[in-house]
């Protein structure tokens, strides 16, 4: 391996466990080290870049797919023009959708002949939601991310109890054998615990499924889809606060995730929106700049939503 490559971590995980978080306390903690980032989301418009705080690093968003199919040509494409300013940086984290495959993302690092030479992945950083975790281990993007990883955090472990943890890292542990295995609560772990830890090893990959590296092997759940929404306006806060609530109670096991990024009552602060399930917090964002267009965004991504319900309830929230 040349010295000169550089190391890369994946941040993969289900929806709404906690990967942007991980994300801010990579980009946030001293160690020294310049990092680049690739964000990836599964939908056609781009939060997880405004939900990144304070970033001095240059973030670079792919929309309208997952990374492991339609955006994976992006993915080699971008990650070859940044290999144009390699001393920028000397780590790249990419941050993969929810309902990412992790394999055919790993796959890329051994299949194109710039990222093979250029680049060598260091971990495959897996985060677990203890909380909702139970709900998806039907899903096989779940499984494969947790089978894949070389580190995993078990994320939210203040909202279940230590039976629960206990059982979770059993199953965990049977899937993959491998892993270092972190409880987390809020994604706080030790820097050295998920960077530069040089724990990827393809040999593992292989003998957990011997056609990792075929190509035609991935395949998604069609139920499950994202809707967009962008509205200008202003968003009145207690009609939002009502429909959200019957949102909730009507569609919460259905929405694996919802982000959104509001105009609430005018306020000098954007309003960050995020819920997983049944589970719903808003807090205060960045200040809106003096000269900035004020969009509400919003993405949900889920099981057979009522995309026309859905954007039908958002407009009755607009003052």
């Amino acid at each position: 391996m040349l010295s000169s490559s550089i190391p890369v971590t994946i941040i993969t995980g289900y929806l709404g466990s906690g990967k942007t978080t991980l994300l801010n306390h990579i980009l946030h903690y001293e160690h020294g080290k310049k990092v680049a980032v690739i964000v990836n989301e599964f939908g056609d418009v781009g939060i997880d870049g405004q939900l990144v705080l304070n970033a001095d690093e240059e973030i670079l968003e792919m929309n309208n797919g997952c990374i492991c199919c339609t955006v994976r040509g992006d993915l080699i494409r971008i990650i070859g023009s940044l290999m144009e300013k390699r001393e920028k940086f000397d780590h790249l984290v990419i941050e993969t959708t929810g309902l990412a495959d992790p394999a055919p993302v790993i796959q890329s690092f051994f299949v194109d002949e710039t990222m093979r030479f250029k680049t060598h992945l260091d971990a495959v950083v897996t985060v677990v939601d203890a909380k909702h975790i139970e709900e998806h281990w039907d899903s096989s993007e779940a499984q494969e991310q947790v089978a894949f990883a070389d580190v995993i955090l078990l994320n939210k472990i203040d909202l279940v109890s230590p039976q629960q943890i206990e059982t979770i890292e059993n199953r965990i542990r049977s899937m993959n054998a491998f892993a270092k295995i972190y409880r987390t609560h809020n994604c706080d772990v030790e820097i050295d615990s998920i960077l530069g830890v040089k724990a990827f090893d393809l040999k593992n990959a292989l003998s957990i499924d011997p056609e990792f590296l075929n190509e035609a092997a991935h395949e998604h759940d069609d139920t499950v889809f994202s809707i967009s929404i962008v509205e200008p306006g202003v968003v009145n806060g207690d009609k939002l606060t009502t429909w959200l609530n019957q949102l909730i109670q009507m569609q919460g096991q259905n929405i694996f995730r919802m982000k959104g990024i509001l105009n609430v009552d005018d306020e000098d602060r954007r309003f960050v929106l995020q819920g997983v399930h049944m589970l719903l917090e808003g807090r205060p964002g960045r200040p809106w700049k003096f000269d900035e267009l004020r969009r509400n965004e919003m993405v949900f991504i889920g099981r057979e939503l009522p995309e026309s319900e859905l954007k039908s309830g958002f407009q009755s929230c607009l003052s």
